[in-house]
């Protein structure tokens, strides 16, 4: 007997249902892929990518179920500082705190809390990603980082400190080129070494220091008439960038976004600095029964917030009733100088700009 000989339309049949068989498994594995959660690339981290770096904490994640358990909002700043001698620099809503830091493999041991050290899942030259887990809780979390600029942070450099020294490696791999780790690390000390000599020799030359400033203003009146008010919210960040939302019942949202000049900026800055603002009471609410009672007519009075970070500084004051109402009554005792700053605000947010108004 001959060969058994195969139609050309099965041959065809079978190559094509194999291909389809590859496709089909591929596509599983990349799927399978995408539905777990995202862990640490091995190999040790080197701490040249953090040396003189600073950072923007955005928000956490919960790995297992993978989750935001919370955002960075215009009340939660958090900055981290890794300066170049090992030490850190933090600052959490308002306050500063220094201490060392280190890297062993891919752990980074820097206390934060009830957490002594993390393991660093990811970084990049724009991100960072510190992993831990919580002693009360169960899973896993990260803390996700956005790497800012010095103008961005809220860093006040002080007089009598080195200017800032920025240590740059262009290696691909954290060895020297014959393999000996004792040679790496004497060149290590030895850019280390001339980084401080040639800031030593800076030392004298004038420095610019922008001071941050972060101005946020929500809320303020009462809640009635023909067009009841739903959103009044104004925020002016440190690059400049002035936003507006204000969204009525009848007229919906109305964004505007304009520039403020720095310098106009910082000297709007100076002018909330010597009205006290700083000084202020954290909160102003009823002293009287007339007061009290009159958060519960119509309309209702929505309470204003003003928070202003200038530097290593942050102050958030807020007002019960601000204003006066109808009846031409003012029920909170609070200082006028208070009044001139929101007025100044809100004049700056109405200015007439060349950027487009957007309705939403």
């Amino acid at each position: 007997m001959g060969k058994p000989t195969y139609p050309m339309n099965d041959v065809r049949s079978l190559s094509g249902k194999l291909i389809g068989i590859s496709l089909w498994c591929l596509f599983s594995q990349v799927l399978w892929a995408q539905q777990q959660p995202y862990r640490a690339s091995f190999g040790a981290v080197d701490e040249q990518l953090l040396i003189e770096t600073k950072w923007r904490y955005t928000y956490t994640l919960h790995l297992q179920s993978n989750t935001i358990v919370h955002r960075a909002d215009g009340q939660y700043d958090w900055y981290l500082y890794f300066r170049y001698d090992n030490s850190f620099w933090e600052y959490l809503n308002g306050k500063s705190r220094q201490g060392q830091w280190r890297i062993d493999n891919r752990r980074l041991y820097y206390a934060f809390g009830e957490i002594p050290h993390f393991k660093i899942a990811q970084i990049t030259t724009r991100l960072l990603v510190l992993e831990f887990q919580q002693p009360t809780s169960r899973g896993t979390y990260q803390y996700h980082f956005v790497r800012v600029q010095s103008r961005d942070a809220p860093f006040q450099r002080p007089a009598n400190q080195l200017p800032e020294v920025i240590v740059e490696d262009t290696r691909t791999h954290p060895t020297h080129s014959n393999g000996r780790w004792w040679a790496y690390a004497a060149q290590r000390k030895k850019r280390q070494l001339w980084a401080k000599f040639r800031s030593i020799v800076r030392r004298n030359q004038p420095q610019v220091y922008e001071p941050y400033i972060y101005i946020e203003l929500i809320g303020g009146g009462f809640y009635g008439g023909i067009d009841p008010v739903l959103k009044d919210y104004i925020v002016i960040k440190n690059d400049g960038r002035l936003i507006k939302e204000f969204e009525s019942v009848h007229n919906g949202l109305v964004v505007t976004r304009k520039y403020i000049p720095r310098q106009e900026l910082e000297a709007f800055a100076r002018f909330i600095l010597s009205q006290g603002f700083f000084e202020m009471e954290r909160m102003y609410d009823c002293q009287s029964h007339l007061c009290a009672q009159r958060k519960l007519r119509q309309p209702r009075p929505i309470p204003l917030r003003l928070a202003v970070t200038y530097g290593q500084r942050r102050k958030v004051v807020t007002v019960a009733i601000w204003g006066k109402d109808d009846s031409g009554i003012q029920y909170v005792d609070y200082p006028p100088a208070l009044d001139a700053i929101v007025d100044a605000i809100q004049r700056m947010a109405s200015r007439i700009e060349d950027e487009p108004v957007v309705r939403r």
